[in-house]
């Protein structure tokens, strides 16, 4: 029996570590791509050994997941290790590379233009990168999940939160675009808008505690989202029982934003 993997596009931290242990704990050999820096590779490391105890395999490449020949470096490696045991059952994409400067300010430097380039380069467009690059070599099962992971920022303005919020939105459109175009090559794609989840991520958006504090007063369970809450959904999505999922946002909020 071939084995069955998932390919983390920033799977060191937050949402995309808990997916990691998650799949990890279902049986899943995992690919882990991350952009991290010396000082963080030894807490990094722990939990990639923690995910390795379960005795599945893991392959982790630090690397900006938005850099093309480098990309293109990881999966001939990917293909050269998946050619005889297995295939690649989902790709998750949990990037948190973006500017959070505001639009105007009299105190610090504003977004320009590059700013949301950049932005939009490696919470967006990499998806369908990797997506194109990862179909051409053959490299996804025959009923391949695709999960991003977006925010009710997509749709709604935050100061200091334009460039993330344009690439949130984008991020959904390709993915509605993927669910579409590659239904023939029997891809699923979603995304998953996450409630108010207490990351390293969250915690650089500018006024961020006020965020959390409107998310608690909102939630009808109380509480914010966890990352474990997030991991499950990404586990369901990668059942049989889910294979009719496709091209859509389903929010893992706890019911945050019915107010």
């Amino acid at each position: 029996m071939k084995k069955q993997w998932v390919l983390i596009l920033g799977g060191s931290s937050g949402l995309g570590l808990a997916t990691a242990k998650k799949m990890a704990r279902n049986g899943y050999h995992l690919i882990i791509i991350h952009r991290d820096r010396r000082t963080d590779l030894e807490e990094i490391n722990t939990h990639f050994k923690e995910i390795t105890s379960r005795g599945v395999e893991l392959l982790s490449f630090n690397i900006d997941v938005a850099n093309s020949s480098k990309r293109k470096e990881i999966i001939d490696e990917i293909k050269s290790t998946l050619d005889h045991s297995g295939k690649i059952k989902m790709l998750v994409h949990s990037i948190a590379k973006g500017s959070l400067k505001p639009m105007t300010s009299n105190k610090e430097a504003i977004l320009n233009h590059q700013d949301i380039e950049i932005t939009l380069n490696a919470m967006a467009l990499s998806l369908y990168d990797w997506v194109k690059e990862l179909s051409a070599q053959n490299l996804f099962d025959e009923d391949a999940r695709v999960v991003a992971f977006t925010s009710e920022g997509s749709s709604k303005a935050w100061e200091g939160y334009a460039a993330v919020s344009a690439a949130k939105a984008t991020l959904e459109a390709l993915t509605r675009s993927i669910a579409l175009e590659y239904a023939s090559k029997g891809i699923k794609a979603n995304c998953i808008q996450a409630g108010t989840t207490d990351t390293k991520a969250f915690q650089m958006i500018p006024n961020s505690d006020s965020l959390k504090k409107n998310a608690l007063n909102r939630n009808p369970n109380k509480r914010l989202t966890t990352p474990e809450d997030v991991a499950n959904a990404v586990y369901l999505l990668s059942t049989d029982e889910a294979k009719w999922i496709t091209g859509t946002v389903i929010k893992v909020d706890g019911g945050e934003s019915l107010r």
